[in-house]
């Protein structure tokens, strides 16, 4: 399968900080390639790098076969770019902005209004036409600021963060746009911290993480992971900040992490012994248990296993929760 994109040894500094770390890499034609990681992790600058927006303190990459030192100019005619920020103008109307971005990408002048009506209906914008780009939700306003990265029919799209910040109707939403464009034959380039969001789109996942990529592989293989070991979750009827310490000594070989302040996942170890252990703690410390799942493993299981990282986290360095995807 043609590579879309190919990064050899991407690194980059910033003064005395790795923003990334020898990262090597490729995106195949037609699929849904997902960056997932923490913020500071390098996804955006990864990004920056292959639309020619940064240049790498070594390494190189190709875009489409174009290299993007040298011939990032041509290859900015077939890639889109939806950055995490929109760069939509609150004064313009919907119409206007995509007849401005048509300009920009070089769109012939007699079939701008025809492409940004087709736009306007596949992204359910067309009754909000005339409206300025200020006065959208949220959620419309990620809309059209990808529909604007499409004017030009790219045969590449990069979406940094595409759901950040929406409401659960508005992401469902527009993954299922996200997911619409693949399946049309568009390849995407999508960074995340969301690991349900990554799980349901993504085709690939490469985990990233302080510049460097621990792991790329499908999210089914990436769930396998984690498969080797039983996963217990235990929900109390309060916060247990006091008794994970307690619970730490009590299961060694059994790694605990928070879910939330009253949730935990333990991994490893015996079932029935977790349970034991976990129950006698608890009631030590005048705490309930309000419920116990031994879960299959998912994304975020392998998440952990592979970075460390509880989820928890990313959300929490995001300014956000976690997102609900159902």
């Amino acid at each position: 399968m043609t590579a879309v994109i190919e990064a050899s040894r991407l690194t980059k500094l910033y003064g005395d900080v790795l923003a990334l770390d020898h990262i090597t890499f490729n995106v195949r034609e037609g699929e849904t390639f997902g960056f997932l990681g923490p913020n500071g992790a390098g996804k955006t600058t990864t990004i920056r790098i292959l639309t020619g927006l940064s240049r790498p303190t070594e390494g190189h990459a190709r875009v489409l076969g174009y290299d993007v030192a040298s011939e990032i100019v041509v290859a900015k005619r077939y890639i889109g770019v939806v950055p995490e920020l929109s760069n939509l103008y609150d004064e313009l109307s919907v119409m206007d902005n995509l007849l401005f971005m048509a300009g920009l990408y070089g769109v012939p002048r007699h079939e701008r209004k025809a492409r940004a009506r087709e736009l306007l209906q596949t992204f359910g914008l067309y009754e909000r036409r005339d409206s300025q780009f200020r006065a959208l939700s949220r959620g419309m306003k990620r809309a059209l600021t990808i529909a604007a990265a499409l004017m030009h029919n790219p045969r590449l799209l990069f979406l940094d963060e595409p759901t950040l910040g929406l409401d659960v109707v508005a992401a469902r939403s527009l993954r299922a746009l996200i997911d619409n464009l693949r399946r049309q034959g568009v390849t995407i380039f999508l960074t995340t911290h969301y690991l349900e969001e990554a799980d349901i789109l993504c085709n690939r996942i490469a985990i990233l993480v302080k510049g460097r990529i621990v792991n790329i592989e499908t999210p089914q293989a990436l769930k396998a992971i984690a498969q080797s070991e039983p996963v217990t979750e235990v929900a109390f009827d309060n916060a247990i900040s006091g008794i994970v310490a307690s619970l730490s000594q009590s299961l060694s070989g059994t790694r605990i992490v928070m879910v939330s302040d009253s949730t935990v996942r333990l991994y490893g170890g015996i079932t029935a012994d977790i349970l034991d252990t976990t129950i006698r703690i608890a009631r030590e410390n005048n705490v309930k248990v309000d419920s116990v799942n031994s879960l299959k493993p998912s994304l975020e299981d392998a998440f952990i296993k592979i970075t460390g990282i509880a989820p928890t986290v990313m959300a929490a360095e995001k300014g956000g929760g976690k997102q609900n995807v159902a």
